[in-house]
């Protein structure tokens, strides 16, 4: 490693986002993984997802052997600026309907459904015996 790494802000960082161009940021330090794209065990698409935010905690979940940090050595590139990383987000779920435990309006619907035509077979029925000659 360099004596006096660079320093890196987040938004550099995030832009190097694709197969060819890949920076990821782990534990602080800035890693150009392009070459190892092809050669990761997990596939590139693994550290895609990685890019444009902070992968410690992808990485440190995956349990990487020791010998997969010593090779990381040869893929650092510097240092992040702690103060350029974005807060971590939250997660904000989408915004639906209050549940209405009171369904009144549909169970009248479904009871209309069914009673209607009753009624108009009860009335055929009923006009019929009472109209019928003997």
């Amino acid at each position: 490693m360099a004596s006096d790494p660079k320093v890196h802000i987040f938004e550099e960082v995030a832009n190097h986002n694709k197969t060819k161009d890949c920076w990821l940021i782990i534990s602080g330090k800035v890693y150009d993984v392009t070459p190892f794209m092809d050669d990761h065990p997990g596939g590139d698409e693994v550290l895609l997802s990685a890019t444009g935010k902070d992968a410690t905690n992808d990485f440190e979940d995956v349990g990487h052997s020791d010998s997969a940090r010593e090779m990381m050595e040869k893929y650092y590139i510097g240092e992040i600026d702690p103060k350029t990383v974005p807060a971590k987000r939250t997660y904000i779920p989408p915004q639906q309907t209050p549940y209405n435990p009171d369904k009144t309006p549909e169970f009248v619907i479904k009871i209309l459904q069914f009673l209607v035509p009753l009624l108009i077979l009860g009335l055929a029925v009923a006009v019929r015996h009472y109209t019928k000659k003997e």
